[in-house]
């Protein structure tokens, strides 16, 4: 499957919260699968390059490190036109910026995994609408979060706004 995810408002500042509930989220399709089948597979890579991505970002260039507090540790070069980042300190910080990462991305995979795990029901409803209609928008999932399971609505119940 795919995930695209649809910005509420352009937005050019986020806080350290949301950039946790981001990594949360890339990483969520991983503690799916872990949690649901036991297995890890490659469906996952282009998700997890874009965590690791954010949360080096977070530790080198955005000063939310506990370890390095607000010491940037890499530099980014035409940052305007997609330019490469790179590292600015030692190779000892390098390594340990690396540690740093790994614990970041352990922690909030574990921290999906729990939330799934505590929601497991949800997730296997919304795993069935998606084998039903294959989409599902963000108010469809609202419904099925806020909705009382006795009130969720069935997927061969509810049209999709494409079909028509």
């Amino acid at each position: 499957g795919y995930t695209m995810q649809m910005p509420e408002e352009e937005k050019y500042v986020s806080t350290k919260d949301e950039l946790m509930t981001e990594l949360r989220t890339l990483l969520g399709g991983r503690a799916a699968e872990e949690v649901v089948f036991g297995v890890q597979t490659t469906g996952a890579a282009n998700d997890i390059q874009r965590a690791t991505d954010l949360a080096r970002k977070m530790v080198t260039q955005f000063g939310m490190s506990g370890q390095f507090g607000p010491m940037s540790l890499s530099t980014v070069q035409s940052e305007y036109l997609e330019g490469q980042s790179y590292m600015d300190c030692s190779q000892d910080a390098a390594a340990q910026v690396d540690r740093e990462v790994r614990t970041l991305l352990t922690k909030v995979l574990e921290e999906a995994k729990a939330l799934l795990s505590s929601h497991r029901n949800l997730l296997d409803e919304v795993a069935l609408y998606l084998l039903a209609k294959e989409t599902i928008t963000g108010d469809e999932l609202m419904q099925y979060v806020n909705a009382d399971q006795q009130s969720l609505p069935a997927a061969d119940e509810e049209s999709h706004p494409d079909e028509k």
